[in-house]
């Protein structure tokens, strides 16, 4: 089968190939030229290694074999490409034979010099001879979550490196796998698109073993991220008690075509094992290495821009960073005219961003402030935290102390003055008149509130927390008073980190003029539309994930964020509400 066949079996349906039969498609999947050792093509060199010193996975121990082309030149990095299930790809007369496929399509100058490094699965040696070790496969390889990335990242890729000269370059790697370890192919790219961009599943197992058919609906809500990713599988593949791998993988392919990746979905007749996959590996090689070096860029959106998000990020613009070194960057807030401030928590400080667009100090000793609002009145309101206090700077830096005796964690105000302050202590949230007088006005509702803030007609007030999988929305009173609490907002979840509770985090939130909320989760910005579902997903600035956000500039098009240490902007599509402004929004979309 020839790439170009492979490039027009994309187009098959799933209705199509269920109406004409497994039979219609028969093929002899033989292994063809590219995976049969030829005469005049130089052969790389394959070294088995163990590694039973692994962090991640504690007492684990599993073998590596790391595969060098007779082209390698250790004066320049070669590229890289990962097999797991290693034992399976590396074997020169076994099913894939991945170091013959190498040997020749390296020679044929149809993929880059690469070298291939083949892991398996970590096994815990059982503590004696007649007892049952632990087979870590699907536990490393079937959840989501960045395990096995560290793994590869923290702790083989290294070892292989002290030996081997490879590129750091994320357009230079590849991953790939087949059955679980597809899926774990992908995770890895999915998690560290900053280490792997180019992607191969075979028969991956995108079905719910341990949440893996997520990620059809994260594909369609995330932003999307600069990778090219291709599938197989084939319409007899298995049909079990966590789904239809045919199915999953249609599914999947769509996600992908639906934010606009760049991926090639190839289907056909075979069940749950490698004989469709190792026929086409040499044109999935050519296919996922095309163009090399052409960088790898993000999706934009499918081709009539139809992925949800693209309404809302503006194409032209990314993550722009706006000050660093931090020890701890909160609460940004916008002034009338749209100029950002923000604390530096560990510090005690507040800086405000000149004209220049540099973060000059504006308050010194600031009560480890953490969170900052503008009023109506031109005042920046701010919960100091090692203070256990609310205060409010006018424009000069004269501070006034509003409430005592609270420990706030974040604060919003609304047109009339009304304060609102979530205090994790005590899972409450304060309310502070005008005249200073505060009392409870939400508890025992929820565990650790943290973000807060009132939707763009003042309506309601939703509260985030740290706890549990819902953000609150409140109905908002005559009197300040709050009502009618609804878990509301539906986030996502990311997976389980270390066997911890699933949770998505949620921390600062803001509101854009169309009433759609913006929670910073652990999975990203999450987008959530006036009814509460999670229409799209912004990924982190950087390293370090969003805290908490604001809109900001004069047009309030820039989304601020604070990150650990870092404070971003980005310029949207949608604009935010300028301090003590309120908006009449549109009938929701239900």
């Amino acid at each position: 089968m020839s790439v170009y066949d492979v490039l027009a079996m994309r187009s098959l349906t799933f209705a199509a190939l269920v109406l004409a039969g497994s039979t219609a498609f028969a093929q002899d999947y033989a292994l063809g030229p590219d995976s049969q050792p030829r005469p005049g093509v130089p052969k790389g060199a394959v070294t088995k290694f163990t590694w039973a010193s692994s962090q991640v996975y504690p007492g684990t121990t599993r073998d590596y074999w790391v595969y060098v082309p007779a082209q390698y030149d250790a004066s320049k990095p070669a590229c890289l490409m990962v097999f797991l299930d290693g034992a399976g790809f590396v074997n020169p007369t076994g099913a894939w034979r991945v170091p013959v496929v190498f040997d020749n399509l390296i020679q044929q100058g149809a993929m880059p010099v690469t070298i291939g490094v083949f892991i398996d699965p970590g096994v815990l040696p059982a503590a004696s001879p007649d007892k049952q070790s632990r087979f870590n496969r699907s536990y490393e390889y079937d959840g989501l979550g960045d395990g096995h990335a560290r793994l590869l990242l923290e702790e083989i890729l290294p070892e292989v490196g002290r030996q081997y000269k490879f590129s750091a370059n994320p357009n230079d790697r590849a991953i790939s796998g087949s059955s679980s370890g597809g899926i774990a192919a992908f995770t890895a790219a999915w998690e560290r698109p900053g280490s792997f961009r180019r992607v191969l599943s075979f028969i991956g197992s995108f079905t719910n073993l341990r949440g893996g058919d997520l990620y059809t609906n994260l594909i369609r809500k995330m932003e999307p991220k600069p990778l090219r990713v291709f599938l197989q599988d084939g319409i007899n593949d298995l049909n079990l008690y966590s789904g239809s791998w045919y199915n999953a993988n249609y599914a999947m392919a769509m996600s992908l075509e639906y934010a606009g990746y760049d991926y090639n979905y190839v289907v056909g007749t075979e069940g749950h094992n490698s004989r469709h996959g190792a026929a086409i590996l040499p044109d999935a090689l050519r296919w996922i290495w095309r163009d090399y070096p052409q960088p790898i860029a993000a999706g934009k959106g499918g081709p009539v821009e139809r992925h949800f998000i693209t309404q809302i990020l503006d194409p032209e613009s990314d993550w722009e960073l706006v000050g660093e070194g931090y020890q701890q960057a909160e609460g940004p807030a916008v002034d009338r005219d749209g100029n950002l401030y923000f604390c530096d928590a560990g510090a005690s400080r507040i800086y405000k961003v000149g004209a220049d667009g540099k973060p000059v100090v504006f308050k010194d000793n600031t009560g480890g402030a953490r969170s900052l609002v503008f009023g109506a009145d031109g005042r920046l309101y701010a919960a100091e935290r090692a203070r256990n206090r609310v205060t409010a700077y006018a424009p000069d830096g004269k501070v006034a102390v509003l409430a005592d005796g609270i420990e706030p964690v974040n604060i919003t105000i609304d047109s009339k003055g009304l304060i609102y302050v979530t205090d994790a202590a005590k899972h409450s949230v304060w309310m502070i008149d005008p005249k200073g007088a505060r009392r409870s006005v939400a508890e025992g509702v929820f565990q650790n509130p943290v973000g807060v803030g009132a939707n763009p007609d003042e309506s309601l007030l939703v509260v985030s927390g740290h706890v549990g999988r819902s953000t609150w929305s409140f109905r908002v009173e005559a009197d300040g008073g709050l009502s009618n609490a609804e878990p509301f907002y539906h986030l996502e979840l990311p997976d389980a980190v270390a066997g911890g509770p699933l949770r998505p985090g949620a921390d600062g939130i803001a509101f854009d003029d169309q009433g759609y909320l913006y929670v910073a989760t652990s999975l990203g910005i999450q987008i959530c539309d006036q009814p509460g579902r999670v229409v799209g997903i912004i990924r982190h600035p950087g390293a370090e994930r969003a805290r908490n956000l604001a809109f900001g500039g004069r047009d309030m098009q820039t989304l601020y964020v604070t990150a650990g240490s870092r404070v971003w902007k980005r310029h949207i599509r949608r604009k935010g509400v300028m301090p003590g402004q309120t908006v009449k929004l549109p009938r929701p979309q239900l």
